[in-house]
C-alpha cells in the first residue's frame, strides 16, 4: 500500500485542488513499476506509479522525458502531475489518469504519422543524447551530448550494455561477438547519417494505447535524441503494431533503404538490456542477433 496524505497533498499542491482519495484501484502496469488508479471525493483521477525509494530520479527522468515528448505537440502524452518520496517507504510518480479504447485502423495509421511527426522534432544542433541520463526498463541509459551518432551507438548504447552483460555473467562468447559487431560498426554507416530525432525509446507494444476519441497515447519512454530507426526497430521486435501503422509512417517519412540491415544493432540493444534485466533466454537470443549483424559485416 502507499501513503496516502503524502501523495494527495503532492497532486493538491501541483493542481492547486485539495485531492481527497476516494478510493484506489490496483492495475496492471507491466513488470517495474506497482501501479494505481486514484479516483478523488469531488471527481478527478489520476495515474499512480510506485517503486523503491531508490527509484526517485527513474521518475524524475521520466516526467521530464514525458514533457519532452509533449512539447513536440506530434502525438498525445500522459500529463506528468507530480512525483516525490513517501518517508523513505516509496518514490512515486502521479499522471493524468487515461481510459484507453480498443483503437480503430484509421487510429493505428494515425499513430504512423504522429510518430513520424515526433521524429522531425531535432536536437537544435545539440547532437544524439539528450539533457540528462534516464533508464531504460530499470537499467541506467546514459545520454551525454555526442555529435556522432556512430560513437554514441557504440559507446553509450551497445557498448554499455555489453559492459553490463559482462558484470551480469553473459558467456564469453557472447561478449566476444558483441565486441566484433561493436568494432564493425562503421560499416553500417558508411553511406547513412542519421538525423538527431526526439525518440521516445522504448517504444514496444506495451507502451502505446488509444484513447476513447481514438487518439495515439505514447508513455513509459526513454526519450533522448537519436537515429529514428531504432524506435522503429523496437516496435518490430516483440510484435503488437499493425501494417497500417507501418505504411503510414513510411508514406509520412520513407525510412532509408538501409533499415533492414541497421535495424538489428537496435534490436541488439534491447535484448541486451533484457539480459541484463532477467537474464535467462535473452543471453541466446542476444547472441542470435550478434551473429546476424556479423554475417553482414565485409
Amino acid at each position: 500500500m502507499f501513503d496516502e496524505t503524502a501523495i494527495c497533498n503532492g497532486i493538491g499542491t501541483t493542481t492547486g485542488t485539495e485531492f481527497v482519495l476516494a478510493d484506489s484501484l490496483r492495475v496492471g502496469g507491466g513488470s517495474i513499476n506497482e501501479t494505481w488508479r486514484l479516483r478523488g471525493q469531488c471527481g478527478g483521477e489520476y495515474f499512480l506509479k510506485l517503486n523503491a525509494p531508490n527509484q526517485l530520479d527513474m521518475f524524475i527522468a521520466e516526467a521530464e522525458g514525458l514533457l519532452e515528448l509533449a512539447a513536440a505537440e506530434a502525438i498525445r502524452i500522459p500529463q506528468p502531475v507530480c512525483y516525490g518520496g513517501e518517508n523513505g517507504r516509496n518514490s512515486y510518480l502521479v499522471l493524468e489518469f487515461i481510459t484507453f479504447s480498443q483503437g480503430s485502423g484509421a487510429a493505428e495509421r494515425l499513430l504512423g504519422e504522429q510518430l513520424a511527426q515526433l521524429h522531425r522534432k531535432s536536437s537544435a544542433g545539440q547532437g544524439y543524447g539528450w539533457h540528462r541520463d534516464n533508464t531504460i526498463g530499470l537499467t541506467h541509459q546514459p545520454n551525454s551530448w555526442q555529435a556522432d551518432w556512430v560513437s554514441f551507438l557504440r559507446e553509450q548504447r551497445i557498448g554499455f550494455q555489453t559492459q553490463l552483460a559482462a558484470r551480469n555473467g553473459a558467456s564469453k562468447q557472447l561478449l566476444r561477438k558483441c565486441r566484433q559487431v561493436l568494432d564493425g560498426l562503421d560499416y553500417y554507416f558508411e553511406q547513412y547519417k542519421p538525423e538527431p530525432s526526439l525518440l521516445h525509446g522504448d517504444l514496444w507494444s506495451g507502451n502505446y494505447g488509444f484513447d476513447e476519441a481514438d487518439q495515439p497515447v505514447i508513455f513509459d519512454p526513454a526519450v533522448h535524441f537519436g537515429d529514428r530507426e531504432s524506435d522503429i526497430a523496437m516496435t518490430e521486435l516483440f510484435g503488437g503494431f499493425s501494417r497500417s501503422f507501418y505504411d503510414a509512417y513510411e508514406h509520412a517519412w520513407p525510412l532509408d533503404p538501409g533499415y533492414t540491415r541497421r535495424r538489428e544493432l537496435y534490436k541488439l540493444y534491447h535484448i541486451l538490456n533484457h539480459f541484463n534485466m532477467f537474464g535467462g533466454s535473452y543471453a541466446a537470443q542476444a547472441e542470435n542477433i550478434a551473429d546476424r549483424i556479423r554475417n553482414c559485416l565485409p
